[in-house]
């Protein structure tokens, strides 16, 4: 049973006077990917954010923050007090369960008033192990690192760190507005801007009933597995089949699919006003298919006032699909 989860982040501690803003949005986003799950507190001392857990299901929580950007990496840590001898009780206790040979001690102080510098923690920790477990130090190749972090009235002792997605705390770039269709390009383009914190809500266009309902429920699951990255998201279902006719009849098939992005970016843009968003998002690529060229990307661009985000504009279509790969398309 661990006590604790320490969370380190990624790109906040580079963030100087801003950064309180920084923490206090991952903490935020932290306590609603939780939600529904037992702990005691989130706080942030010492440049970290500590979850007090109260028997919480470790598997549960694990998962729900390897999907919290910000997160760099995060370690289910066992809690002792902020001195030496119970810091190596403590240690030895949690050891004694794992099975390893060779083995390090990393200590790291966040409280400097600590009376032993991180390099007799470690001296100490190590010999106490060495003495009481027979094992060997190995500071190149450990089979277990022991780490240990030291604040003010609590130390966290932990063996294994679990990654993060990293990035910004989604919210601390503002507000967007996504494009989001069945395939796999508007998801990654969502993915890799609420990396860069941006909030979205998301904006489907549907033909049904000229095609069937089943392309609407796969953007509904689309956007449950974004969600799971963006809890509080909405999403949008815009009827398009009559627009997508008067444009039939009105047009030469040439021009159709440009007429019909201006009109999906006209009504973003509408739906970005009463929404509070202050971009578009698209999945577009630079020459991935014929619409999106730079002269019909141009056109299409023109049909708006508002700033229209392509964090794929650069990506092949290979590097596309490794990425909502990895987050579950």
């Amino acid at each position: 049973m661990h006590d604790a989860v320490i969370v380190h982040y990624d790109e906040i501690g580079l963030k100087g006077d801003n950064r309180p803003f920084f923490e206090k949005r991952l903490v935020e986003n932290i306590r609603t990917a939780l939600k529904g799950l037992k702990y005691k507190d989130v706080r942030r001392p010492h440049g970290r954010i500590v979850i007090q857990l109260q028997k919480s299901d470790a598997s549960k929580v694990k998962s729900r923050l390897e999907r919290v950007f910000g997160i760099n990496h995060f370690c289910f840590a066992h809690e002792a007090v902020s001195d030496l001898d119970d810091i190596i009780k403590t240690t030895m206790k949690n050891l004694k369960a794992r099975k390893f040979s060779t083995f390090a001690v990393r200590a790291k102080r966040a409280d400097k008033r600590f009376e032993h510098t991180s390099n007799e923690i470690n001296s100490k920790v190590g010999a106490a192990v060495v003495k009481e477990l027979k094992k060997k130090v190995d500071l190149t190749k450990p089979d277990t690192t022991v780490y240990i972090e030291v604040l003010e009235k609590q130390s966290f002792i932990y063996f294994d760190k679990h990654a993060g997605p990293g990035g910004l705390p989604v919210g601390v770039s503002g507000k967007g507005i996504c494009l989001l269709s069945g395939g796999i390009d508007s998801p990654v383009a969502a993915y890799k801007m609420l990396s860069r914190g941006l909030d979205l809500d998301y904006v489907h266009f549907h033909s049904y009933p000229i095609t069937k309902k089943q392309s609407i429920m796969k953007v509904k699951k689309i956007f449950k597995l974004l969600t799971m990255y963006q809890p509080r998201a909405r999403l949008y279902l815009i009827p398009f089949a009559d627009i997508q006719k008067h444009i039939v009849s009105e047009t030469l098939e040439s021009y159709r699919v440009i007429l019909y992005r201006r009109m999906m970016l006209r009504v973003a843009e509408e739906m970005a006003k009463k929404t509070g968003a202050k971009a578009i998002v698209t999945g577009e690529s630079l020459a991935q298919v014929a619409s999106q060229t730079m002269a019909n990307m141009t056109s299409i661009q023109d049909a708006v006032n508002m700033i229209i985000m392509r964090p794929l504009l650069g990506a092949s279509k290979k590097e596309i699909i490794k990425t909502g790969e990895e987050m579950g398309t």
